[in-house]
């Protein structure tokens, strides 16, 4: 899942770079940390289960939510304001390739 979303996200990044190099970096870097909030979730839910310290994973979760969040308002302060739906179009690249992968693994048996 990981490889897939960062050559789709590098090849769609670079044709969106030719109207526009912040959204393609925009879009680019939304795959990186739609990839790095899936692995700190998923080690988050280990430790979870672990542990059982749910205040530790709230903790976790609102810092991790709040850096993602403020990485698109950087771009539109920076770019034009659509760079924000650049952003979270590879932010959530990940999670839609993982479904498909998913579904396929579904079919196959």
């Amino acid at each position: 899942m990981a490889v897939w979303s960062l050559i789709c996200s590098v090849l769609l990044g670079a044709a969106v770079a030719v109207k526009s190099p912040l959204g393609g970096v925009a879009l680019v870097t939304g795959t990186v940390c739609g990839l790095l909030n899936a692995f700190l979730t998923m080690r988050g839910n280990e430790h979870l289960l672990e542990h059982r310290s749910v205040g530790v994973f709230v903790l976790s979760s609102i810092l991790r939510l709040g850096v993602f969040a403020i990485v698109p308002v950087e771009f539109a302060l920076h770019g034009p304001p659509w760079t924000i739906g650049a952003y979270f179009l590879g932010f959530f690249m990940p999670l839609g390739l993982y479904t498909v992968l998913v579904a396929r693994a579904v079919r196959t048996g």
